[in-house]
């Protein structure tokens, strides 16, 4: 079987069994008043999200248009033509594999007034510890970041290095959204360090808090 072939049937037949899966759930987004007034007013925003909570965002975010920064890497081939079929515009790069040429493309999307996502600790880990790339995006186009997290009360636990959440069917899924923050187009290393910190802690309580949530009847 030809890679082509294989990526084909990757993306198909994993992204139609996904959808499927998903349509079983129960959504429960909270918080998320501060994006839909954002996109009321037709305001893009950069949602931060952890790699191993991607595949429900993912899901619920279908159909926005939103732009995506996927690996270069095989793995992410497959990951880039199933989002494509979700409405998503990939971009391809990573914190790793062409970060420079990935982050000039983010920039020309959110000039086209689209929000972005990106998932800060991938495509390699470490695990949920976030990395430069969100705040260099925020300070280049001016958009606000917008931490996002989800949390099942059923779920399968993939033993990849981000463990990597898929909900079993018809779970009950909570999405928590969290705090607007901006980076000044001035901002240097020192700032942009404190900003990736705090911005780590808060995704992590979050994501601490949607599975908490989800838990509870």
């Amino acid at each position: 079987m030809s890679r082509e072939l294989r990526l084909r049937l990757v993306a198909g037949l994993g992204g139609a069994a996904a959808h499927l899966l998903l349509s079983t759930a129960r959504f429960e987004p909270r918080g998320a008043e501060v994006y839909l007034e954002c996109r009321r007013r037709g305001q893009p925003v950069i949602f931060v999200l952890w790699h191993g909570r991607l595949l429900p965002l993912c899901y619920w975010h279908r159909g926005q248009g939103i732009a995506t920064l996927i690996s270069r890497s095989a793995d992410g081939e497959a990951i880039a033509r199933l989002v494509a079929r979700w409405g998503y515009r990939p971009v391809r790069g990573s914190s790793t594999r062409g970060a420079v040429p990935g982050l000039r493309e983010l920039v020309l999307e959110a000039r086209a007034g689209r929000s972005l996502a990106i998932t800060p600790d991938g495509p390699r880990g470490p695990r949920q510890r976030m990395k430069l790339g969100p705040l260099a995006a925020a300070r280049l186009t001016g958009l606000p970041l917008l931490p996002v997290a989800a949390g099942a009360d059923r779920a399968w636990w993939f033993g990849s290095w981000d463990r990597f959440l898929v909900p079993k069917p018809f779970a009950r899924i909570v999405l928590l959204y969290g705090t607007l923050r901006t980076v000044p187009p001035d901002a240097g290393a020192e700032e942009l360090a404190q900003g990736a910190a705090a911005l780590e802690e808060e995704l992590n309580r979050l994501t601490r808090e949607a599975d908490d949530a989800a838990a509870r009847r």
